[in-house]
This record gives structure tokens, sequence and C-alpha cells, in this order.
């Protein structure tokens, strides 16, 4: 049998008003910035250059996600369907919390250095947010066997499934950065995961795996 891989291409959100200052985490009513609406029209932009066309395109159910997806549905002539294995990881009670403050807290040094071993008080631990990220991209990718899909998601997740294709372990997964509508690309094969970029943010027309 013919070996089959599927490209993966991972965008995180764009811009929103609380980027780099407040953890959302899942709250709803957070939207894009006008920057982030300019993201999103110049990402579209990008993924239409590909020689090969996406052929399906799934998205975080939050509104920064699904927002970021509308101008990549026009581009590709794609309907975008919501999945909720691609949301943000459940901070808990850290939800809404200002970076400055969480910064300041214990807790903090384990977060950045210590992940494998650490849960958000009353949300998920990264471990669990890695594992159901790449279980919802591993099924997705099933569908699609030796073509291209869109994932829309946020940079948690997309970060611990980008580390973990590349057998990164968990505690060092807070050392790879995902800017904001930024486009990593993962080829799930039958046998191993294959990286092709990570963190793009310039022209992907020579994407593909060699």
């Amino acid at each position: 049998m013919a070996a089959t891989f599927t490209t993966v291409l991972l965008v995180r959100h764009a811009t929103t008003t609380t980027t780099g200052t407040v953890l959302p985490g899942r709250a709803p009513g957070l939207h894009l910035a006008a920057s982030g609406v300019a993201q999103a029209e110049r990402v579209a932009e990008r993924l239409g250059e590909l020689p090969t066309k996406p052929v399906a395109l799934y998205v975080s159910p939050l509104e920064r996600a699904r927002e970021t997806a509308r101008p990549i549905a026009r581009a590709l002539h794609l309907r975008a369907s919501a999945q909720r294995g691609l949301l943000e990881c459940d901070f808990g009670a850290w939800t809404g919390k200002r970076l400055s403050s969480l910064r300041r807290k214990s807790e903090w040094h384990a977060v950045q250095y210590a992940p494998s071993t650490f849960r958000f008080p009353g949300g998920e631990s990264f471990a669990e947010m890695q594992q159901r990220m790449w279980n919802t991209v591993e099924g997705l990718a099933a569908r699609h066997r030796n073509q291209t899909i869109v994932v829309v998601s946020h940079a948690d997740p997309i970060k611990a499934l980008v580390t973990y294709a590349q057998g990164v372990p968990l505690d060092l997964f807070q050392r790879t950065v995902i800017s904001t509508c930024s486009i990593s690309a993962v080829a799930i094969t039958d046998s191993v995961p294959v990286v092709l970029c990570v963190n793009n943010t310039g022209s992907l027309k020579e994407l593909h795996p060699s």
C-alpha cells in the first residue's frame, strides 16, 4: 500500500484587543482588533498562494478564531467547520486575568519551566490540552488523506501539537513561539509526523514535504 500523508496548516487566530496582556482562555465575547482583521485578510491571501489548495477548513468555536477563519473561507471557497477539540486551553480560575499579575504567582515558574506538572486551577492540564489537540488534528487528518487542510486555533494548542510532532518533551514546549496569524505546517503520515514549518509569517509557495 502506498504511503499517505495529510498536510495540516495550523493558523493561530489574529490579534485581539487583549493579545499579550490578558489570558482570555475560553471566555466569550473577545473579538479581533482592527489590526487583527487586517492580519486575517493577509493570512487568507497567503493561503491562497499555495500550489496545492486546501480542501477543508476547521476552526476553534471561539469568536477570535471564527473571525480569523472568515476571510480564509472566502479565499479558499470553503466552509469553516467548528471543532471543540481545537479550543484554547481551559485556564480555569486564571481565565481573564492579566498576565502581569499571573507572572507574580509562584505557580508561574511551573507554567514556564515544568508545564507537564501543572494544571490550571479548576481547568485543564497542559498534558490534557496537548493530547486533546493531537487527537483532534489526527482525526481530522484521517478524513483527508493525501490532501491539505487548514486548522485555525490558539497559541498554546498549536505550540503543543507542533512540539509533540517534533518529539520535544512537554516541559520544553514553551521555547517555541506561535505568533498571531502565523502558519505552522505538519504532515500527518502513516508512520511519524513531519514538521514542515513553524511560526511562518512569509510566503508558503515553496511549502512541501521533501
